[in-house]
């Protein structure tokens, strides 16, 4: 599974209008196991595109996930994150400690473990899985 984001060939399939500016975000959102804040986007993207603004990397990120081709990932009280893997059903395992996120592949449809008697009449279209604890280099 390398590279399951494909982020620049989909927005290019969706006709997404591709200036400098929305480019360099893609770019660095593009990748796996990409999880950054806005402002880790926007260092990176300032690395390429010196004059890119924090508005434009805030707006474009925006953009991306109104669009659903970003996930915003929220962390117990840390900033957002922004995950481009938006259309590969997966589930994120975080430190507790340093913050990492992974995305995490398990086996199995995690809607067969929510019993019908559980559901209180919901039409389930989405399930999110967070698993918490410490990641190797903090245990």
């Amino acid at each position: 599974m390398n590279d399951m984001s494909d982020l620049l060939e989909r927005l290019r399939g969706r006709g997404w209008r591709m200036t400098s500016q929305r480019r360099v975000v893609a770019e660095v959102l593009d990748g796996e196991h990409v999880h950054y804040t806005a402002d880790e986007v926007h260092a990176r993207a300032a690395q390429r595109l010196p004059e890119i603004s924090r508005a434009t990397v805030y707006n474009t990120l925006g953009e991306l996930v109104s669009l659903g081709e970003v996930i915003e990932v929220a962390t117990d009280g840390r900033a957002k994150r922004y995950d481009p893997n938006a259309h590969h059903p997966h589930h994120h395992l975080i430190c507790s400690s340093c913050g990492m996120i992974r995305d995490v592949h398990p086996a199995g449809d995690p809607l067969a473990d929510l019993p019908a008697e559980e559901r209180f009449g919901f039409t389930v279209s989405q399930v999110e899985v967070t698993y918490r604890g410490l990641c190797g280099a903090c245990a």
